[in-house]
């Protein structure tokens, strides 16, 4: 469980949470439920997200069990501070799809006293870290890894396998394009699309000659 930090007011330097996980794991939802508390107790907070996330809304930021909270689109990373002057919280959304100079726009923030909370896939549809959340994970002083719930096997599951045919790194989907897998079940899928790739044009071909028949 997560359990917000205590603010140190002779302390002037804030910190970084990161909220990481598949696809329909709650991540979103993990950040929204953060920031709201800090909007109860009345500190400002601002949240940003990538303009290329148009999935729901332009502005807001919507979890896949549709609440929500107002956003800032932005195309970079270094938009993000100008906006965020004055902030006692920073939000970030969809963190991965952000170029690299958001790390550094994170701990910028985290060493000027601000809070900053982000949530982002750790993996891509191949399994391999997703941009800057490997580097955001490390510098971070909380790291909260959420999981859903595998569609074919009911065990967690930290994989989004994508079952659309596009092999760009960033296509924005829902359960239509993207599915929570299992360890297992991704190792398993992952083969079968392997296993589809093969195509043998003379099965005899297959035959050891040394070997007659």
């Amino acid at each position: 469980m997560f359990l917000e930090n205590t603010v140190n007011h002779k302390e002037q330097f804030g910190w970084i949470e990161v909220i990481c996980g598949s696809m329909f794991s709650g991540k979103t939802e993990e950040l929204i439920r953060r920031l709201k508390r800090a909007k109860f107790a009345k500190q400002k907070v601002e949240i940003f997200k990538p303009s290329i996330d148009t999935r729901y809304d332009e502005e807001l930021v919507i979890s896949h069990d549709a609440n929500e909270i107002r956003s800032t689109p932005v195309p970079a990373a270094a938009n993000i501070p100008i906006l965020a002057d004055g902030c006692d919280v920073v939000g970030i959304d969809e963190a991965q799809f952000f170029d690299d100079e958001i790390v550094k726009v994170c701990n910028d923030l985290a060493n000027s006293g601000v809070r900053v909370i982000v949530a982002g896939l750790d993996m891509d549809f191949k399994g391999n870290p997703f941009g800057p959340m490997p580097a955001l994970m490390a510098t971070a002083e909380y790291v909260t890894k959420v999981h859903a719930v595998c569609t074919r096997t009911g065990n967690l599951a930290q994989f989004s396998y994508r079952k659309a045919t596009s092999d760009d790194l960033v296509l924005l989907g829902e359960t239509e394009e993207y599915e929570p897998l299992s360890r297992s079940a991704y190792y398993k899928a992952m083969l079968r699309e392997r296993l589809k790739t093969i195509e043998v044009k003379d099965p005899e071909g297959l035959k050891n000659p040394k070997i007659k028949n």
